[in-house]
């Protein structure tokens, strides 16, 4: 008999701040009923607190919540009145104010109201876990763990488990499960060592960047210009981070490396530097308080400026001669370049690079259980898109090694350490391989985790070394797509082009796999090996044709992508979407023609077709208009006009829950909310239809639409918003059209149309717009800019 399963039916969050509250919407959004708990207010309602934290949720940007009214499932509660609600909690967080004493108060508090199978865990950036479990009565201790969100909850990937000598291992593998399955996070277990791996690493990369911008005399903008997307990070580099973050909470971070490692060679770095004093000081704490390392007046931008001591214009960008090193695709000589070059910026970023490198080479034995679980948590907490350790492999191991142990040696690092004698075996060639990746404690090579939720990874997170064969067995192939199976009768479809634009191969490709699957296969996925789902259609493969004005060839183009709508929607095996990241325009559409769409809770989707001129012309606004008769209960009008605001705004939902609110995806289909689990999910509901005797849908005879008297209110509406200046005329003459086919055209009101009708009209709607020249300029900027042009 195994273990009996657990099952999480509630959780409490200790500690309304940002972090708690955060935690607790993230919770709801996986609808996981959650209680809110915070110290009675002094005045009033005692869930005062709380209850203003909830009400928060609702304001920010990036929204933590999901969906409309999630915040409504948090129960909102104070020590000194709920406590006897914790014994119905199956997971308690506690995520109050980072201070030992505090949380241990809190510990005595809680404990004798605890379930007997709770888990306790504490939401700590770098305390020691060992040392709050003391603060825990002993039968606690064996549910005792830390458990380290990263900021905000919902968007970031990763979460630490840090357990304590008496954490019970069966308890540490219910809560990796529930974090990984359940909330969708990437889980690395880390050593109870200050700031655990994530932070530990990520601000020493922080602290060597501001010591070395010093140490060569580069600006903060310029720092920011140079350690972003060029270096496959966040846009938020370095400085922007630590506003982001917040000052204050940067600094407390940095104190607590200088108060907990006192013999770590890197010690002397490990302090605020003299302009974050005085900015934290001043209250200019970063993003929240509206002025940090940057500040903004009217439209003008200002960056700090240490020498100065004050403010001085932003925008300063890296020099041409050192971004032109920086595209060097070979890593090896990128980093040769980057360190035999005289030019102070390219010195600053090599001696990044180098202090990064020597840091993790001397410190990977104590501080994480292999060099994966250090690429990991700085991907996936950082937001870096190749983890250091990595980065340090693909230059060339041995050489790179050697450049780091001549600059120690010479006294140009930041500290004199010398490197471990693993680094510098004569036949290393890395720390990431086949069978494993490198722990320099034991001096072995580490498997992934074998815990059975990572099974339904079909095509997980892999670093450099891994095996990255191409997943399954490749069925069909052509420019445009590869098909594949994994061996369970079931044919998966991958797009190859450039941000999975929808081209003519593409659609070619599409055709035949239906084909194929239909003869051999129980049932159809469209997954993408990485995000996003499709930026739509390939505007650029229509640009020859365009130029030459053969319109009967892009008439065609449009007619093929109807048409394969179509097949996704009446195929005789079944078909899944399975979309995460963007899902716009012409991907949108095939989407929602597929049977179910499996959707990772990240997918962010709209017909946006309207930014380049053009109305849906992949069957979008047909779906729309039918979805609408469907749903109306006699008048369609009510139940189309949602839909078209929908369309002629161009709206975009922000997750796949508000894509169900705003009608892209139905309420039916299902939401995942770990990406890597995106396929194991969406196969597994394919195979459902087939064995439950798929049968493509009955074609639709006849559905009644709006008409022509539909078409004139919305208009109305329209001529509105135009002499409000809301919309431009050009925008007015695109809505009026996009009114136009959704209502069916020029007939009257519930008249009967069959779906061929509506997307006759919606082809030739984008036929018209598309000769219209202000529609070309509208494409040609998106093309050139990538972005929309408001003419």
């Amino acid at each position: 008999m195994s273990e009996s399963k657990f099952i999480v039916r509630k959780v409490a969050v200790l500690g309304a701040g940002v972090m708690g509250a955060q935690i607790a919407a993230h919770l709801v959004n996986a609808k996981v009923p959650t209680i809110l708990f915070d110290l009675p207010a002094r005045e009033g309602d005692k869930n005062g607190i709380v209850k203003k934290a909830i009400d928060g949720l609702k304001k920010q940007k990036p929204s933590p919540l999901a969906g409309k009214g999630l915040e409504q499932y948090i129960q909102p509660a104070n020590y000194e009145e709920h406590l006897h609600l914790l014994k119905d909690c199956d997971l308690v967080i506690e995520a109050i104010a980072e201070r030992i004493d505090w949380k241990a108060d809190l510990y005595h508090k809680v404990a004798p109201h605890l379930g007997e199978r709770t888990i306790f865990a504490t939401n700590t950036s770098g305390l020691s876990i060992n040392t709050l479990a003391e603060a825990c009565p002993e039968g606690v201790r064996p549910r005792f763990c830390g458990v380290h969100f990263f900021n905000p909850p919902r968007y970031m990937h990763l979460v630490e488990i840090i357990p304590c000598a008496s954490s019970d291992a069966a308890m540490l593998d219910h809560l990796e499960r529930f974090l990984v399955s359940t909330l969708g996070k990437g889980v690395i277990r880390a050593k109870d060592t200050p700031n655990f791996v994530a932070n530990r690493i990520g601000v020493f990369s922080m602290l060597a960047t501001i010591a070395n911008a010093e140490k060569f005399g580069i600006r903060f903008d310029v720092v920011d210009d140079l350690t972003g997307p060029r270096l496959g990070r966040p846009k938020s580099a370095t400085f922007r981070t630590a506003d982001v973050v917040g000052l204050d909470t940067f600094a407390h971070v940095v104190k607590t490396m200088q108060d907990t490692l006192p013999d770590d060679p890197w010690h002397g770095l490990f302090k605020s530097p003299e302009w974050l004093q005085k900015l934290i000081a001043a209250g200019a704490l970063g993003a929240k308080t509206k002025a940090g390392i940057y500040k903004k007046d009217g439209k003008q931008m200002f960056v700090v400026d240490p020498a100065k001591g004050d403010y001085v214009g932003a925008g300063e960008k890296g020099d041409d001669a050192v971004k032109d090193i920086l595209k060097i695709a070979d890593p090896a000589e990128k980093f040769r370049k980057l360190r035999e070059s005289e030019h102070p910026q390219a010195q600053f970023l090599w001696a990044c690079f180098r202090d990064v490198f020597h840091y993790i080479g001397y410190h990977l034995a104590d501080i994480a259980n292999s060099a994966r679980d250090v690429d990991f948590a700085i991907r996936w907490g950082f937001g870096w898109s190749v983890g250091p350790f990595e980065t340090w492999q693909a230059a060339g191991w041995q050489q790179v090694a050697r450049w780091v142990d001549e600059d120690v040696k010479a006294g140009k690092a930041l500290a004199s350490a010398n490197l471990p004698a693993w680094v510098l075996e004569a036949d290393r060639v890395g720390v990431h391989f086949a069978d494993g990746s490198f722990d320099a404690a034991s001096g072995k090579r580490v498997g992934r985790s074998t815990l059975d939720v990572y099974a339904r990874q079909l095509a997980p997170a892999r670093v450099l070394g891994e095996a990255s064969a191409p997943l399954g067995e490749t069925v069909f192939e052509n420019d445009g797509v590869r098909a594949f199976s994994t061996g369970d009768e079931v044919l998966v479809v991958s797009f190859k082009s450039k941000a999975h634009a929808i081209g003519p191969d593409v659609l070619d490709g599409l055709n035949t796999a239906l084909d194929i699957a239909e003869a051999r296969f129980k049932g159809l996925v469209i997954w993408q090996t990485e995000e996003p789902f499709s930026v739509g259609a390939d505007l650029a493969s229509m640009m020859p044709a365009f130029m030459m004005g053969d319109w009967d060839a892009i008439d065609a183009t449009v007619r093929r992508f109807q048409q394969t709508s179509m097949r996704l929607r009446y195929s005789q095996v079944p078909t899944v979407a399975a979309t995460q990241g963007y899902a716009f325009g012409g991907g949108c559409e095939f989407a929602m023609h597929c049977d179910k769409v499996v959707a990772a809770l990240e997918s962010y989707v709209g017909l946006v077709e309207v930014g380049v001129g053009l109305l849906p012309g992949g069957g979008g606004c047909k779906e729309f208009a039918l979805r609408a008769a469907q749903e109306a209960r006699g008048d369609i009008l009510p139940a189309l006009k949602d839909y078209f605001m929908a369309v002629a705004t161009a709206k975009v939902a922000t997750s796949a829950v508000e894509a169900q609110e705003i009608g892209y995806f139905r309420k039916t289909d299902t939401v995942v909310f770990n990406a890597y689990e995106l396929l194991y999910v969406a196969k597994q509901q394919a195979l459902a239809m087939a064995e439950a005797g798929y049968r493509p849908p009955l074609k639709v005879k006849g559905f009644p639409v709006a008409g022509r008297a539909g078409a004139a209110s919305i208009k109305g509406q329209l001529l509105n918003m135009l002499e409000g200046r809301f919309i431009s005329e050009y925008d007015f003459t695109i809505a009026s059209l996009i009114a136009d086919v959704m209502t069916g055209g020029d007939v009257e009101a519930g008249t009967e149309v069959d779906e061929q009708w509506i997307l006759d009209l919606e082809r030739k709607g984008f036929m018209q717009l598309l000769k219209n020249g202000k529609t070309q300029d509208r494409i040609a900027n998106m093309l050139t800019t990538g972005k929309p042009l408001r003419n």
